[in-house]
């Protein structure tokens, strides 16, 4: 690649509009990450421990200077049905939205969407008691 199509693809903007084909290594999980299998042209996170890194403020601008870990932080279903990870940058604290690839970690994906019933923000032993507080009759009835 000369020097003039090299600069034309890294100039702003340029992976909102072309599809990003090119494969790296994670830099958390050490994997090589290869566009081929995401079901998507815009690869942005390893298939298997689901990081990224931040560079981009906004979808595929790559203006961010931040360069830190994005770690996968919690999934949410989008109206559509389709499933995306939320992503918080290790060093300034962005979070980021990311559509889920077709060869993701279904189990990685799953651990993220059950972190929060395996960790309430609460006692479950309590949980009688706290209905009641809410004037609930306090009976659990599975």
């Amino acid at each position: 690649m000369n020097r003039e199509n090299k600069r034309k693809k890294y100039e702003k903007g340029y992976y909102k509009t072309h599809a990003c084909n090119d494969a790296f290594t994670c830099k958390v999980c050490g994997r090589p990450v290869v566009p081929e299998g995401a079901g998507s042209d815009h690869r942005n996170h390893c298939p298997n421990c689901l990081c990224s890194l931040h560079v981009d403020i906004e979808p595929g601008d790559r203006a961010a200077d931040c360069g830190g870990i994005m770690e996968p932080v919690a999934v949410w279903v989008r109206k559509s049905g389709e499933w995306a990870i939320i992503h918080r940058c290790r060093r300034c604290g962005a979070l980021s939205s990311n559509r889920i690839a077709a060869d993701d970690n279904p189990m990685k994906l799953m651990s993220i969407a059950m972190k929060p019933a395996a960790f309430p923000p609460f006692p479950l032993e309590r949980i009688e008691e706290m209905t009641k507080l809410m004037a609930g009759d306090g009976e659990l009835k599975w």
